[in-house]
């Protein structure tokens, strides 16, 4: 940082763009940016190596530890919404990771079980970066929790985005996809 209050950028190195030090806005900015852009290569990353989605891989993990389930009881799990989660069945069912089978009982009730291909899947599939982030953050301090969670929910204040609905599974590309 130069004397002037300026965060300059090293060239040579791509470090920080120069960003006067307090100019507040453009910093979250970038560390929004950053965020975004992170999600979005953990994701490509999931896809290319792997055929998978993050939402894809949050359901087969979901079947796995609390399955068989209901479509509804998964989506509630993975915080997605019911029609959100069966195009995301259908998609793995077609797949060969995860099957339909219906109640003995109740023919009504249909469960999402895993398959041995599904359960394979997981444990060859790296976790997914909100795993990541939820170990870190619960290595913090409380106080440490609490001021970025105070923080992060007053940006999205500030943004006037608290009505946009957003599941806490992290994923982009188009609104469109699952």
């Amino acid at each position: 940082m130069r004397r002037d209050g300026i965060i300059q950028m090293d060239s040579l190195t791509n470090q920080e763009p120069q960003i006067p030090k307090q100019s507040y806005e453009l910093r979250i900015l970038q560390s929004l940016r950053r965020i975004i852009r992170t999600v979005d290569m953990h994701s490509h990353k999931l896809g290319s190596l792997h055929k998978i989605t993050g939402p894809q891989l949050g359901c087969l993990q979901a079947a796995k530890e609390h399955g068989p389930l209901t479509s509804a009881k998964l989506a509630k799990k993975v915080y997605l919404s019911p029609s959100t989660v069966v195009g995301i069945i259908d998609r793995l069912e077609e797949k060969g990771l995860v099957s339909r089978q219906r109640d003995s009982k109740d023919r009504r009730l249909v469960y999402i079980c895993i398959t041995q291909s599904g359960e394979k899947m997981v444990a060859d599939t790296p976790s997914l970066l909100q795993d990541t982030l939820a170990s870190a953050l619960v290595e913090l301090p409380e106080q440490e929790q609490v001021a970025i969670t105070m923080s992060l929910e007053k940006l999205v204040d500030l943004m006037e985005a608290r009505d946009v609905d957003a599941a806490p599974v992290l994923e982009t590309g188009p609104l469109s996809a699952e």
